[in-house]
């Protein structure tokens, strides 16, 4: 499992990165959040992205699909 963050809703509010900081981290000079590009394997580290997905408040990360 992947995961990327669509820079145009990103509000940068670092959120995500405070909740899983192994798979997002904020790009301060873009302004925005980025997700790590690596596959995702390890169930915690897994269920603490999703919920860094589900509690972004512009639902700005989505599952990468190929």
């Amino acid at each position: 499992m992947k995961f990327e963050v669509d820079k145009d809703a990103c509000i940068c509010c670092g959120a995500c990165a405070a909740i899983c900081e192994d798979v997002f981290e904020i790009n301060d000079e873009e302004g925005y959040a980025v997700a790590k590009d690596k596959e995702v394997t390890d169930e915690e580290v897994k269920d603490n992205a999703i919920s860094a997905m589900e509690g972004c408040p512009t639902s700005a990360i989505h599952e990468k699909t190929a």
